[in-house]
Order: structure tokens, then C-alpha cells, then sequence
């Protein structure tokens, strides 16, 4: 538990202030009987000890409530203690009103011994709340704190009432009443040092004055002891000074703040305190006396044993529970498996004994398509079933853990690299069985980094980076598993730094877009700009898409960066139509981005903010979209539309897409891949295919655009099959955004109008 920091300043002057408002009653309640006429005990000064010990009181109890009211973490324990503080003035009102209205002495014990006695409970209930550990339940309160004034009326019994039961001609309850309260007020005093010596309290002010307190109040209390003689309360102002300095002490140490706190350590004191109260019971019904006092003995001695069987039970339950909850901790919720932290944790013991150890790393490949493609679901069944396969193959010695993601571990014993290869190699095979998920046959992939126990190593990171410095290679090289290589380590370090500083170039603006022209095959006017991305690194010059893509996808990057480029490229597209021009932006979307469902609406913001319309942009995207789900590809389409925002089927021809799908899909435009512009002029059947692909195009009534038109000829052949956009270094090659505008008025003043003739491109540039 906290120790009271959540308190507010301005709560903390109030509890000061109430604080010492107390002590000025206190002071002037003691003045009064300096003046007041008749004798110590007479009715004048005790009405005015009832008046000054009721103000005094109301303003403690008040100072805890305003800091229980302002400090959420210690306001159970505070509202406790205001409980047993209330319960104790009570009795003490109860007794000072007899003595101060009775014509005739008030015996002791009087009727108000009950609230003194049960304000002991909140009392202690109060310490053992107040103090860092887990929060109690009300039942396991309560036995605790009967178990702690059971314990010191067992010893009060035995081994201080039967000694003085011959001293005084008193009852035996009388007597044991009388040395209850000092002994319960030590007690009391020992848990706080006990406390402090466990570290459940700071060594501090607070904890100081809370001992102080409970000693103050053991000596106040041990005039009960002069009450067996005179067969009367003693009473003396000094009696109720020490009373009053002892509760304003404890309310005053109750609230104060605490600048440091502590966090929770192992509860060892409980089941000390536990065992030492059941001792001193035990011991008490062995060493039982006859007669009246064994009876005095005998009850709280079976009271302390019942609540500490009974608290004995509730920590065994606590103890089932938190060695479920390790379980649990050291699981992974979504396979059964061990998890990251189980494996560590075993990897370091088998590391301590200095066994033998092999570690793998497996990590899936092409996860985070099926993610993003099929969704959450689809992916977690793929994990799943990874992990009942994994569990299935390997033998029942070897650990199979998942990490976390896609990566699962497995550490065996032995060291035989071999055998740990040929291993993987088996398991791979076993996951490549079809996996059918959601009506789709999927082939599960893995990539696996081998490595074995060394002199060297002293933590099961270690192995753990090791690992995963062979399987990243295993997944460059296509190899499925390999050994850890120390030469490895050269090209991890340069990976993780090219991640590192691709991010840093996404977020400190060194990425940029170039332009590409595409025109009207006929007229050869100007109609879109397609946005390429380019990163301009500090120490290495400008680099084209293929040198970071590929980096930005494994860094996990792609998100980020195709949200930049939606956003600079609708800016530009604003700043192009602000100049008045009248062509259309493209930028392309890898499937990952388009299926995933975060790229779209950030692309539509950005378009609601520059106040754009959705027609000023082009999405090109790629067949594989609608290989991986063609159902989402769709909905993603529909979408698009709605927001009218065109949209182009990219390097079509080089997948697979059926003309029937593609009828009904809301695509404005089929973007031929330069592969069979390429060989336009010297292979007839690439010739066929785009005569017969650009007329399937406008069948469907969408446009034909050929990029990588090389030459002049290319361009008039592409124009004579009625190819509709020409993209490609006849035309331009992509430029900086500085160059867009000059280079746009000179191709508009170079392209005369059309008479229904084919126009050469104009040489600019």
C-alpha cells in the first residue's frame, strides 16, 4: 500500500490546521482546570474535561476523514482507524459523563469498557492495513487483528493475571481488564517495530510516532492497574493529558505524507505473527490452571486458535491463488504454451547447471500478411495450430514456448548441430501441411535460427539473440533453418541500424515524392502525376523505392510510410489543383495497406482536410490484393468509390485475376506492366496480348494505361491498339516536386490541339 502521497497540498494545510486546532482545545481544556472552583474530581472541571475531550476528538476524527477523503490508497485503513478511535471516545465519554453527573464514585469496570475494548480491533486492523501488500479481504482482516488481541489477552491470562490473582482481592475478569489494555497498547507498539524491521514501513516519522503513540497509551492505560485498589476510575488532568498526547500523536502520525515509499516485499510477518499467537494459545491450554482464572484462559486461548486456524486456511487459498496466477503468468493465453517468459526462465536454470543446451527460434513467414489480409481471427487459428503441431513432433523433453507474435522457441538438451538441423528441417515439414482456415487451404512457412549452449554465456538472452540472428539469415537466404554464424552478427547490426534510421527518415522528413507524367495516348495532354517515393538519405544521396521497401516491410514500417505518402501526396494533389491545374494524383498501395483497414481512413481525412475531392486521386493497387482475400479487396474497392476516389489495377498481366471478377469490381483503369511494353515491337504474341487485354478494358469500359513506353515507336504501336495513358521515359522521367511546375507549363504550351491525328511527344527536358 501507498504511503498517503496522493494527498493534495491543500488537503494536507487542512489536516495541519485541524491538527492544531485539537492541541489549542487540548491547552485550554487543561487551563480551565487551573480556574475553575472545587477540587480535581469535583463536577466543574470533570464537565469541563467531557467538553474539551468531546471538541478535541470531533477535530482528530475529522483530520482523518479529510485525508481518507483525499488519499484513495490509504482511505480504508484510515477510515478503520477513525472507527476504533471513535469506538474509544465512546467509552471514555461514557465514563467521564458518569463521573462528572454521579452523585456517588463509578466503579470500574463501568459499561463503556466495551467501546475501549473493541477499539482495539480497529486499532490493529488499522497497522496491519496500513503497510504495502495485497489488498485483504474484510474476513482475513478481521482474523487478523482477533488473533493479535487474542494473543495478548492468552498472555495477559496466563502469565500476568495468574501471578496477581492473589495480590489483589479483585475478580478475576476485574483483573485481567486491568492489565489488558497496557499489554494490547505494547503489542500494539511491537507490530509497528515489526513492521519497520520487515520493511514494511519506512524508517520515518510516521512510523516513530505510531510506536511512540502506543507506548504513550500503555502508560496512560497502566492506571487501571491503581483501579483495583481504590475500586474506583483514577482520575487525574495528568491522566487525561497523557490520554489526549497519545491519540493526537497517533492521528497525527496516521496522516502525515510520506516522501518515500516502499514496494511490496514477500509477507513474512503474517505467518510469523500467525504462528507466534497460536504458540503462545497453545501454550496457555497445556499450562491450562484450575479454578475461575482457567476460565479466563482457556476461552481467548480457543478464540486465538480458531482465528488463526481459520486465517490459516484463507493463506493457503492465497497461496493456491498466486501459484495460479504464476502459472498463468508463466503461460501464453492464446496457444497453452509456455511463453517468453517461462522459456527464459528455464534457459537460465539449465544454464546455472551448465547442461547442455540447444535453442531455436522459429518465426513465421509471411504472418503479418495473413493478419492483415484474413484478420485477427484467421492468424490466431494459424497460431494455434502451429503450436498443437510443434507439440505433436517434438519429443516430450523439449520445451516449446511461444514469444510472442509469430516467433515460438524450443529448447532441448544437447548440442549435436546435426541433429538440432535436421530437426528443424522436420518441423518446418510438418507446419507446411495445408492448414484449411475460413474455406482456404493455407501453407504454413517458417524460417528457424539454430544456435547451442557456449562457455561464454551467462543469460538465456544470449542464446535468445543468437537465435534470432540465424533465423533472420535462415529468412534472407530462403535456407528454411540455419546455424548460428558469428560472421552474422556484421549484417544484423547494419539491419537493425537501416531500421532505425528509416524510421528516423519517415518521422525527421527525409522521405520525398517524385512525379512521373502519365498522358493522353492521342492528344498527349497531361492527365495524372503518379506519386513515386524517394528517400533522401543524409550520408548515401537519394534512393529509389527497391533499396528501403523491402527494410521498411521486415521493420514492420509499411504502416507508417504509406501513411506519410497518402498524406504528402493529397497535400501536393491540393497544391497542383491551387496553381489551377486539372490532373489527377496516383500513388500506389501495397495489398498489406489497402486490406488492412487503417490506411483508408487517414486517407480520407487527409482529403476531408485539404477540402479535395476524392476524384483528384488514383489508387493503384496490385492483383495479389485480390489473391489474398478477395472479399476484403472488394469491400476496400466499394469503399473507395463511395469517397470517389478512382482506382487502377497495377502491373496487370503478371498475376492472375478473372475477367469475371474484375467485371465487377469498381476499377476505373488497368495499368499494363512494362514487361510486355518492353517487347512490344518484337514478339507477336505480346503484341496480342495487349491488343486483347485493351480490349477487354474497354469492354468493361475502363481505361488502358501502358507504362514503360521507351520510345516513339512504342508509343505510336500502343496508340494504334487503342492503348489510352502513355507512361514511361519517352514522356518524362519522375522529377521533384520543384521541377512539377515548370515542367507542366512547358509540355502545355508545346501540345498544340488536336485534329484527330497522333501527336509525337514533345522533347522537353
Amino acid at each position: 500500500m501507498a504511503d498517503g502521497r496522493a494527498t493534495t497540498p491543500r488537503a494536507d494545510v487542512t489536516q495541519r490546521r485541524l491538527g492544531a486546532a485539537a492541541l489549542t482545545v487540548a491547552a485550554l481544556g487543561t487551563g480551565s482546570t487551573l480556574v475553575l472552583p472545587g477540587s480535581a474530581d469535583g463536577p466543574a472541571i470533570r464537565a469541563a474535561l467531557v467538553v474539551t475531550l468531546t471538541v478535541f476528538f470531533l477535530l482528530q476524527l475529522t483530520r482523518l476523514l479529510v485525508v481518507a477523503g483525499n488519499d484513495p490508497r490509504r482511505r480504508t485503513a484510515l477510515l478503520v482507524l477513525v472507527a476504533g478511535v471513535t469506538l474509544w471516545a465512546a467509552g471514555s465519554a461514557m465514563v467521564s459523563a458518569s463521573q462528572a453527573v454521579s452523585v456517588s464514585v463509578v466503579t470500574f469496570p463501568a459499561p463503556g469498557e466495551i467501546f475501549y475494548l473493541t477499539s482495539y480491533l480497529g486499532m490493529a486492523a488499522f497497522l496491519l492495513l496500513d503497510v504495502p501488500r495485497p489488498r485483504l479481504p474484510a474476513l482475513a482482516l478481521g482474523l487478523d487483528a482477533a488473533v493479535v488481541c487474542g494473543a495478548a489477552v492468552c498472555v495477559a491470562s496466563f502469565f500476568v493475571l495468574k501471578p496477581l490473582a492473589g495480590t489483589f482481592d479483585r475478580g478475576g475478569l476485574t483483573l485481567l481488564l486491568a492489565i489488558l489494555y497496557p499489554l494490547i497498547d505494547l503489542v500494539l507498539a511491537t507490530v509497528v517495530l515489526a513492521q519497520m524491521m520487515l520493511r514494511h514501513r519506512t524508517r520515518s516519522r510516521r512510523t516513530v510516532g505510531l510506536a511512540v503513540a502506543f507506548l504513550a497509551l500503555a502508560a496512560a492505560d497502566s492506571s487501571f492497574m491503581l483501579s483495583l485498589k481504590a475500586d474506583s476510575y483514577s482520575s487525574s488532568v495528568l491522566l487525561d493529558v497523557l490520554w489526549g498526547g497519545a491519540f493526537a500523536l497517533l492521528v497525527g502520525s496516521a496522516c502525515r505524507r510520506e516522501r518515500a515509499e516502499l514496494a511490496p516485499k514477500p509477507d513474512l510477518q503474517r505467518s510469523r505473527m500467525l504462528i507466534a499467537a497460536a504458540s503462545v494459545a497453545l501454550l496457555a491450554l497445556v499450562l491450562h490452571p484450575g479454578g475461575t482464572i482457567g476460565w479466563y484462559i482457556t476461552v481467548p486461548a480457543i478464540v486465538t486458535l480458531v482465528c488463526a486456524g481459520g486465517r490459516m486456511t484463507l493463506a493457503l487459498k492465497e497461496a493456491r491463488g498466486a501459484a495460479e496466477s504464476l502459472r498463468l503468468s508463466m503461460t501464453d493465453e492464446l496457444t497453452g504454451l509456455p511463453n517468453r517468459r517461462a522459456v527464459l526462465t528455464a534457459t537460465d536454470e539449465g544454464l546455472a547447471r551448465q547442461d547442455p543446451l540447444a535453442f531455436m527460434l522459429l518465426d513465421l513467414d509471411g504472418f503479418k500478411d495473413i493478419n492483415d489480409s484474413l484478420g485477427h481471427g484467421t492468424g490466431d487459428a494459424v497460431l494455434r495450430t502451429v503450436a498443437h503441431r510443434m507439440q505433436s513432433t517434438l519429443p516430450h523433453d523439449v520445451l516449446v514456448a511461444r514469444l510472442g507474435g509469430d516467433e515460438f522457441a524450443v529448447l532441448a538438451q544437447g548440442d549435436d548441430e546435426l541433429a538440432l538441423l535436421e530437426l528443424a528441417q522436420e518441423l518446418r515439414q510438418v507446419l507446411l501441411a495445408a492448414v484449411h482456415i475460413d474455406n482456404l487451404d493455407l501453407a504454413i512457412r517458417a524460417s528457424i535460427g539454430i544456435t547451442v549452449r557456449r562457455d561464454g554465456d551467462r543469460s538465456a538472452t544470449d542464446l535468445l539473440r543468437r537465435a534470432d540472428v540465424a533465423m533472420y539469415e535462415a529468412k534472407q537466404a530462403r535456407a528454411g533453418a540455419l546455424l548460428y554464424d558469428p560472421s552474422q552478427e556484421v549484417f544484423t547490426r547494419q539491419r537493425l541500424q537501416r531500421s532505425e534510421e528509416l524510421r528516423a527518415a519517415i518521422t525527421q522528413g527525409q522521405l520525398v515524392l517524385w512525379y512521373q507524367p502519365q498522358v493522353d495516348a492521342l492528344t498527349r495532354r497531361l492527365i495524372a502525376m503518379e506519386a513515386l517515393v524517394r528517400w533522401q538519405h543524409p550520408s548515401e544521396g537519394l534512393l529509389g523505392p527497391m533499396e528501403f521497401l523491402p527494410d521498411a516491410r521486415r521493420a514492420g514500417l509499411m504502416p507508417m510510410l504509406s501513411e506519410w505518402v497518402a498524406r504528402q501526396a493529397v497535400r501536393d494533389a491540393r497544391a497542383f489543383a491551387a496553381s489551377g491545374w486539372t490532373f489527377r494524383v496516383a500513388m500506389n498501395c501495397a495489398p498489406v495497406e489497402l486490406l488492412g483497414g487503417q490506411l483508408l481512413p487517414h486517407l480520407f481525412l487527409a482529403l476531408e482536410e485539404a477540402g479535395l475531392p476524392g476524384d483528384r486521386l488514383l489508387i493503384e493497387v496490385t492483383e495479389d490484393s485480390f489473391l489474398s482475400d478477395p472479399e476484403r479487396a472488394r469491400d476496400a474497392l466499394y469503399e473507395l468509390r463511395e469517397h470517389q476516389v478512382q482506382v487502377a489495377i497495377d502491373d496487370y498481366g503478371t498475376g492472375f485475376s478473372s475477367l469475371a471478377y474484375l467485371r465487377d469490381l469498381p476499377v476505373q483503369e488497368l495499368k499494363m506492366d512494362r514487361s510486355f511494353v518492353a517487347t512490344l515491337l518484337t514478339d507477336e504474341r505480346t503484341r496480342l496480348i495487349v491488343e486483347t487485354t485493351t480490349n477487354m478494358a474497354h469492354a468493361m469500359g475502363m481505361r488502358l494505361v501502358a507504362e514503360g513506353v521507351e520510345d516513339e515507336a512504342t508509343a505510336l504501336a500502343l496508340v494504334e491498339m487503342g492503348v489510352d495513358v502513355l507512361q514511361g521515359y519517352h514522356v518524362a522521367r519522375p522529377m521533384p516536386l520543384s521541377d512539377v511546375d515548370p515542367w507542366v507549363r512547358r509540355w502545355a504550351t508545346q501540345v498544340p490541339p488536336t485534329r484527330g491525328k497522333v501527336l509525337p511527344a514533345p522533347r522537353i527536358g
